[in-house]
């Protein structure tokens, strides 16, 4: 009889995880959808890579972590620029080579422990590395406002009511993100666009072309990358930055649910399931993967801290990429739109690189600390650029390795 009362008790949860999961979802969309739309990949493949890459993350770390791995921010500005240099199949090279940075760092703690990662990457080089990432997408962020293209080369809408559209989208995230109760609070993003999109339904710059010819059911179209050692270069110093925010996300997720995931599975484990998913999804046409501060603050909310849910919200990713329908409608989402949500996303992550500079205690007038920040900074900001035949170095790659030599190569005053 016992037995004939568990087979009903375990299909409830399993039908209430599942649900659970698909909440997770509902909470990363947003952000999930918006790196692909804003840099020319596929919204289905990314879709399909974040669930792919959240199983692969759960297989490596034993189902121990409830955590969700969707597109990541902080390479959004050099996969605009690799997609426009070298195509997608290019670009994707170059992502799949930075994943392969995050496995060589979880081997590096591995055999030296969590220390090395922090005498190696310390805040005074991973802050302004992080600054340079949002303040170089500034100009991008502007000129979609203003109803251009992202490099203000052409004018796509009115000034006016393109500015409309967007400044009321970035208004309504904002006050959400301040505002909003329970869920709401944790889909900033999905609300700023909503109104966005009705305001740019009435000044009627949405096109739904797209929507009738897409297929209800369709294979993402997934992009296999090709060998470009340019891309490499220029976009593997860029996993400095998100590879030391691996570090705050881990530990913030254990402060929801009261484990430390830094020993249990390891920071080296969770580091080589991040690396594993990034050069998965780039090895399908799909952005690097990391962890999402918004699932996490939906497991706060929710208190549900089963990993299995993650895994339901990674199926519901894989089984969403399927639809064709879906990709097509969120390419109609109009260029003013993402153009407002950018403006305060890549504000955002310029505050992270500045609240990390400021969180070290570190004396940034001191003049070894004053040299890396300022040279990151002007570097990466000023466009300085090196070549040398076919390489070149420049932007962000440029002022990540640049503010790495510097700290190991600079001496140290008695006091340090």
């Amino acid at each position: 009889m016992s037995q004939s009362n568990q087979a009903p008790t375990d299909y409830n949860f399993q039908v209430k995880d599942c649900f659970l999961g698909a909440q997770m979802l509902f909470v990363a969309f947003g952000a999930l959808v918006l790196v692909p739309l804003l840099t020319g990949l596929n919204p289905n493949v990314a879709l399909f890579t974040a669930g792919l890459g959240t199983l692969i993350f759960q297989i490596i770390t034993k189902g121990k972590v409830p955590v969700f791995l969707a597109s990541s921010f902080a390479f959004i500005a050099p996969i605009i620029y690799g997609v426009k240099t070298w195509g997608i199949p290019g670009t994707m090279c170059g992502l799949a080579a930075a994943g392969v940075v995050y496995i060589l760092l979880s081997l590096l703690v591995r055999v030296q422990g969590g220390d090395i990662i922090k005498k190696v990457l310390p805040p005074v080089v991973t802050g302004p590395v992080i600054m340079v990432i949002g303040l170089i997408l500034a100009p991008v962020a502007v000129h979609m406002t203003m109803g251009k293209t992202g490099d203000g080369a052409i004018v796509l809408f009115p000034q006016a009511q393109a500015m409309t559209a967007g400044l009321l989208a970035l208004a309504t995230t904002i006050l959400v993100s301040i505002l909003g109760k329970g869920i709401f609070r944790l889909i900033p993003i999905i609300c700023g666009i909503i109104v966005g999109y009705i305001v740019c339904l009435v000044f009627g710059f949405v096109d739904f072309s797209g929507i009738s010819k897409a297929a209800w059911f369709a294979v993402p179209d997934f992009t296999m990358p090709e060998w470009n050692l340019q891309a490499i270069f220029y976009i593997v110093p860029i996993a400095i930055a998100p590879a030391i925010e691996h570090f705050g996300d881990v530990v913030a997720i254990g402060g929801v649910t009261g484990k430390d995931y830094l020993k249990d599975p390891g920071i080296e484990n969770t580091m080589l399931g991040d690396g594993v998913a990034t050069s998965m999804a780039s090895f399908l046409g799909g952005p690097p993967n990391t962890t999402y501060s918004e699932v996490t603050g939906a497991v706060a909310l929710t208190k549900v801290f089963n990993p299995a849910i993650m895994t339901w919200a990674a199926i519901a990713a894989m089984l969403l990429a399927f639809v064709g329908k879906l990709g097509a409608i969120l390419q109609t989402v109009p260029v003013p739109v993402m153009g407002g949500i950018m403006l305060l996303l890549f504000g955002a992550i310029m505050v992270v690189g500045l609240n990390t500079l400021v969180k070290s205690g570190d004396d940034l007038l001191e003049a070894r600390n004053l040299s890396i920040v300022a040279l990151i900074l002007i570097f990466g900001i000023g466009g300085m650029s090196f070549s040398a035949g076919q390489f070149q170095l420049q932007g962000i790659g440029l002022a990540g390795i640049l503010g790495v030599v510097l700290n190991l190569i600079l001496p140290r005053s008695r006091q340090e």
